[in-house]
């Protein structure tokens, strides 16, 4: 599959403790792109995909009876949050272990991070949880969320994600991914965040 497995309970899983935060950095809710919107930009780029369409997938477990039908990188997607207020979307291998308690330090966030809720998640990147996604950064206008793919995914030539919603699946080549990124106004790293050393 793809981004299945944390997003459903990556986004919804939340720190009590620092609701206020997420409350006041959540910007007004407007209308989200749907799929057929994506499509459309990546069409006007000139980019290449294929979609497959499946029953909802939530997590690794029953995305990964899709790997031996769709090649490529398959992807988890974790939605978080720094103490400061600041988001991050980690886009990593399906079976990619983060150390949350650590990860902080590798990708500059200021302090420990949390879940973002799924208030923040819509407003942000307009899915919902199960269906968190690097395609989401087109919702994202005023680039309040930080774009992180994992060294060992972007190895793959062909990459897969959700197109916005969790019962298909979109293969992109990684080269393609990277424009589609850039397209949005969105800057993007490529961090070494799976490897033990990272962590």
């Amino acid at each position: 599959q793809t981004e299945a497995q944390p997003q459903a309970r990556n986004a919804a899983m939340t720190d009590d403790h620092r609701q206020d935060s997420d409350a006041t950095a959540a910007p007004p809710a407007v209308a989200a792109k749907t799929p057929d919107d994506l499509f459309a930009f990546l069409d006007a780029l000139s980019i290449a995909t294929t979609t497959h369409e499946h029953a909802p997938v939530f997590t690794v477990a029953e995305s990964q009876a899709l790997r031996d039908e769709i090649p490529g990188g398959h992807t988890k997607n974790l939605f978080l949050k720094d103490k400061k207020g600041r988001y991050f979307l980690l886009t990593v291998g399906e079976e990619a272990e983060i150390d949350l308690k650590r990860i902080h330090t590798r990708i500059g966030a200021q302090g420990r991070v949390s879940f973002g809720k799924p208030e923040a998640l819509m407003a942000l990147l307009g899915v919902v949880p199960g269906a968190v996604t690097c395609f989401g950064v087109i919702n994202d206008a005023d680039n309040q969320v930080t774009l992180i793919f994992d060294e060992a995914l972007m190895e793959h030539e062909i990459i897969n994600g959700h197109p916005l919603r969790n019962d298909a699946t979109t293969s992109i080549a990684r080269d393609d991914l990277k424009r589609f990124v850039e397209a949005t106004g969105h800057a993007f790293t490529i961090l070494n965040l799976s490897a033990p050393e990272a962590t």
